[in-house]
């Protein structure tokens, strides 16, 4: 049974993104959610990113998902089948890193397309989609994501270093956004955003009371094999699990922690390769 009908891909095609209401259950994200927050190895492998406006956004990252529940909620056929549905290809997983935006602290995301700086990897095209779970309610006061509808269509926007995180080049942007439509992508947990590598997108502080944590699942195609090495894995076949491992592997205390985070401070260079320079 295909994960999506042919005017969600339609939609998916012309827009840059899919809302999936409900991908997950309350109980599977509340498993997912408590998993990660009190997840030590998670806190300690965190990296705080500067916004370039003085404040700082946390994420973790991982290269390859794991056993434990966020490698099931990578690995599912719910989030994997689509993928590659919108793709039209054998995709893998590129990888996977939790947002913690945290109440009154969590910064800003610059405008940017992740394509912006992932084609510095060694990716001659931008054949990758991200599936972005809400963990937490997304709003507008936590500082949910923006997209802009179409900006895909754009093709690769030149990216600068601001802060510690790859931005768009604004003259661009600004004219973009007098032309698209800015959503805000509201969201409440379990939801699910599709959204393709080079999707304007960026959120604003989180100067609510309220957390905003989200998940997100990166693949890239089998045919995009980086040509070179980078921080992030060439081509790994990505072993798809059933839907029901995500609930069995998140009431699992012995096994729903399990991942390997990646060293972000030491090993990804892609962001800060682009400082002085453009892309």
């Amino acid at each position: 049974m295909a994960a999506f009908t042919s005017d969600q891909i339609a939609d998916f095609n012309r827009d840059g993104y899919l809302f999936v209401r409900g991908l997950f259950t309350e109980e599977e994200i509340g498993l997912l959610g408590e998993t990660a927050r009190n997840d030590h190895a998670m806190d300690q492998a965190s990296l705080s990113m500067d916004d370039g406006a003085g404040n700082d956004v946390r994420l973790s990252l991982w290269n390859h998902p794991g056993e434990g529940v966020y490698g099931m909620a990578a690995r599912c056929r719910r989030v994997v089948d689509g993928v590659e549905e919108i793709l039209g290809e054998e995709v893998y997983h590129y990888h996977s890193k939790m947002i913690l935006k945290d109440a009154k602290v969590g910064g800003a995301w610059a405008w940017h397309q992740d394509y912006g700086y992932w084609y510095q990897n060694g990716l001659l095209f931008p054949d990758l989609v991200s599936v972005m779970i809400a963990v937490d309610p997304a709003t507008r006061e936590n500082g949910c994501l923006q997209v802009l509808r179409g900006s895909h269509k754009m093709g690769r926007v030149n990216h600068i270093l601001s802060g510690d995180q790859a931005g768009a080049d604004m003259e661009q942007v600004d004219e973009a956004c007098k032309r698209l439509e800015t959503v805000h992508c509201e969201m409440t947990p379990g939801d699910a955003l599709y959204f393709h590598s080079n999707t304007l997108h960026c959120s604003a502080p989180n100067n609510s009371d309220q957390a905003r944590w989200a998940l997100i699942c990166c693949y890239n195609t089998r045919s995009n094999d980086p040509y070179k090495e980078s921080h992030h894995p060439g081509y790994t076949p990505l072993e798809k699990v059933e839907d029901e491992m995500v609930l069995k592997v998140g009431r699992d205390d012995a096994q729903r922690s399990s991942v390997a985070f990646a060293n972000l401070l030491e090993e990804d260079k892609s962001a800060k390769s682009l400082s002085g320079t453009e892309a």
